[in-house]
C-alpha cells in the first residue's frame, strides 16, 4: 500500500521494497499453500502492479504471482474479500473510470468500513467511518445532478446544430458526455472542461464518418479547405452542419478563455489549426482507402494518431485546467504523443473486423501487409506488446515529477483521456455498441446509490463538515522514515472516494 501511495504521488520508490520475496520459495509455497490468510497482501500488492514501469521486471513478476493467488481464491468462492478480489481481476484498472469506482465503493463497503487495509478490520477512523462514507454518497449525488443538467444541455445543443440526426454514422452524445464526465472525477463543480471535451468527442465521431463512408471525396476536400480558411462559404447539406457545429465550439471556447483569464490572449487560431490538422489526416486516410492505397506501417501510424483525435480533446480543454496550460501546436509533447499512438492502436485492435470488411485501412491490417508471414493473432499480439509497452512508458510520464512540461492537471487529464479509450476498446469494440454502456452510464448519470445506511442530513452534514480538514495524513511505514503528508498534492482526489 505504501509503494502504491507514494508512487501515486510521484515519488521515487522501487518496488523492490515488497517484491524481496519472490526469490524466497519457501515463503511463496507457504502463500500458495494458504492462500486465505495473504489474500489482503495479494490484493494490495496486485493493485501495486497497475502502476509498473517499464523494466520493472519484478514488479511484474509479482503481478503475475499475486494474480494466481487471487484466482485461486476466486475459485474457492469464499473469502472476506472476494467481491474486492473479483472486481480487480474482472476490469483492468486502465479500464475503469473513477466515477464508478466511487459508485462501487460506496455500495459494497460493508459494516462503513471506507478504506481497508493490510486486514478487513482497518478503519480510518471509528468516529468518522459513518460521516466520511455518507459524505462520499452526498458528492456522488451532487455529481449526478451536475451531470443529468449538463448532459441535457448538451443534447439541447446537438439538436440545435443538427448533429444529432445526420441521418448517417453513429450518434454518440450520450456515450461522450459518460466518458467525460465518469473520468475526469477531480474537476470542479462548474468546469467548462466536461462541456468543452464531450462536444469536441461528438464532433469527432460525426466528421469522422462522414470521412470514412458518407462524403464523396470532392465534398470532403471542400470541407477540409473551409475549415482550414475557416469560411463556410460553398457549404452544404452534411459540410454545413458540421462547420457550423464546429465553428460554435471555438468560437465559445475562445470566448470563455478570454473571460477565464482576463487577458488578451485568443487561443481561437490555434485551435482552428489543431482542427484544420485532423480534417486534413481524415482527408489523407479517405484517400487512401478510395484510391486502394497501402501505405508504410510508420506513415499510416503518423496519421493515425491525428485522426483519432485524443491529442485534440486533453489540449484544447486543458486551457480550461488551474494552472492553465498554454495551448501550443506541433511537436507535442512526448505524454502527448504516447496518448495519440496509444489510443490509436487500441482502437485497431478492436476494430480491424469491421474497418476490413468495410475496406479501411488498420494498423493490425498494415503491420500483416509489412508482415507476410503473420497471422491475424500474430499482428494482433504484436500491437498488445505496443501498447503495453508504451503504456509504461505513459504512466511514469504521469506519475513522476519532472519529466513532462505538463501541470498536474493536465497530466491527470491525459490519463484519464487514455482510460476512457481503454474502457471503449478494452475487450471489445464498445464505443461503436449501442448497448454495451447502457448499464454503466444509467449507473454514473440516472440510477441512485443502492445502500441502505441512514442519510446524512443537511444539518448533520454541515456539523461534520469539518472532519474533513482535521483528518491528518501522517503514516509510519516499514523501510521509510517518516512521512509527513500534509504538504503533499493530497487536494487532487487520484484516489479514494474524490470529493468535488
Amino acid at each position: 500500500m505504501a509503494f502504491e501511495l507514494l508512487r501515486r504521488y510521484g515519488f521515487k520508490v522501487s518496488p523492490l521494497r515488497f517484491c524481496w520475496f519472490l526469490n524466497h520459495e519457501e515463503i511463496k509455497a507457504e502463500i500458495e499453500r494458504d492462500c486465505e490468510h495473504s489474500s489482503s497482501a495479494m490484493l494490495h500488492i496486485f493493485r501495486a502492479s497497475n502502476l509498473v514501469f517499464c523494466g520493472e521486471y519484478e514488479l511484474e513478476e509479482a503481478r503475475i504471482f499475486s494474480r494466481k493467488i487471487l484466482e485461486k481464491i476466486v475459485s474457492t468462492g469464499k473469502g472476506r474479500l472476494l467481491q474486492q478480489i473479483e472486481h480487480e481481476l474482472s476490469f483492468p484498472w486502465f479500464a475503469r473510470l473513477d466515477h464508478l469506482e466511487h459508485r462501487v465503493w460506496i455500495e459494497e463497503t460493508e459494516a462503513n468500513v471506507l478504506w481497508k487495509g493490510k486486514t478487513s478490520y482497518n478503519r480510518i477512523s471509528c468516529l468518522y467511518n459513518d460521516e466520511l462514507l455518507q459524505l462520499a454518497t452526498l458528492n456522488f449525488e451532487f455529481k449526478q445532478l451536475i451531470f443529468k443538467n449538463e448532459l441535457k444541455e448538451l443534447k439541447r445543443w446537438t439538436e440545435k446544430y443538427g448533429m444529432s440526426n445526420m441521418g448517417f454514422g453513429r450518434e454518440k452524445s450520450t456515450y461522450s458526455y459518460f466518458a467525460v464526465a465518469a473520468s475526469f472525477t477531480s474537476l470542479p463543480h462548474d468546469s467548462y472542461v466536461r462541456m468543452i471535451v464531450a462536444k469536441t468527442a461528438i464532433i469527432i465521431t460525426v466528421a469522422d464518418d462522414f470521412f470514412d463512408s458518407f462524403g464523396s471525396l470532392n465534398q470532403l476536400e471542400i470541407l477540409t479547405k473551409a475549415v482550414q480558411r475557416w469560411d463556410s462559404r460553398g457549404l452544404s447539406s452534411h459540410s454545413k452542419v458540421i462547420f457550423d457545429a464546429l465553428d460554435d465550439l471555438v468560437s465559445e471556447a475562445s470566448r470563455k478563455y478570454l473571460q477565464q483569464e482576463g487577458t488578451s490572449d485568443d487561443i481561437s487560431r490555434n485551435l482552428k489549426d489543431l482542427w484544420y490538422e485532423i480534417f486534413l489526416s481524415w482527408l489523407i486516410e479517405a484517400n487512401w482507402s478510395r484510391n486502394e492505397h497501402k501505405p508504410s506501417i510508420d506513415c499510416y501510424l503518423k496519421t493515425g494518431m491525428t485522426s483519432v483525435g485524443a491529442h485534440l480533446m486533453v489540449l484544447s480543454s486543458s486551457c480550461f485546467l488551474k494552472p492553465t496550460k498554454k495551448l501550443r501546436l506541433t511537436p507535442y509533447e512526448p505524454l502527448t504523443k504516447l496518448l495519440m499512438v496509444i489510443s490509436r492502436l487500441l482502437n485497431d485492435v478492436e476494430s480491424y473486423q469491421r474497418e476490413k470488411e468495410e475496406g479501411k485501412l488498420n494498423y493490425v491490417l498494415v503491420n500483416m501487409m509489412e508482415n507476410p508471414e503473420f497471422e491475424i493473432e500474430d499482428s494482433i499480439a504484436f500491437v498488445r506488446e505496443i501498447v503495453e509497452k508504451k503504456k509504461k512508458e505513459f504512466l511514469e510520464l504521469v506519475l513522476m515529477d519532472g519529466l513532462s512540461d505538463f501541470s498536474e492537471p493536465s497530466k491527470q487529464l491525459h490519463l484519464s483521456c487514455l482510460k476512457v479509450f481503454q474502457m471503449f476498446f478494452n475487450t471489445k469494440n464498445s464505443f461503436d455498441s449501442n448497448t454495451d454502456l447502457v448499464e454503466d452510464i444509467n449507473k454514473a448519470i440516472y440510477l441512485p446509490l443502492s445502500r441502505t445506511s441512514k442519510c446524512l442530513s443537511t444539518q448533520t452534514f454541515l456539523k461534520k463538515k469539518h472532519i474533513i480538514s482535521k483528518l491528518h495524513m501522517n503514516f509510519q511505514f516499514k523501510h521509510y522514515s517518516k512521512i509527513n503528508f500534509s504538504g503533499m498534492r493530497l487536494m487532487t482526489p487520484k484516489i479514494g472516494v474524490g470529493f468535488i
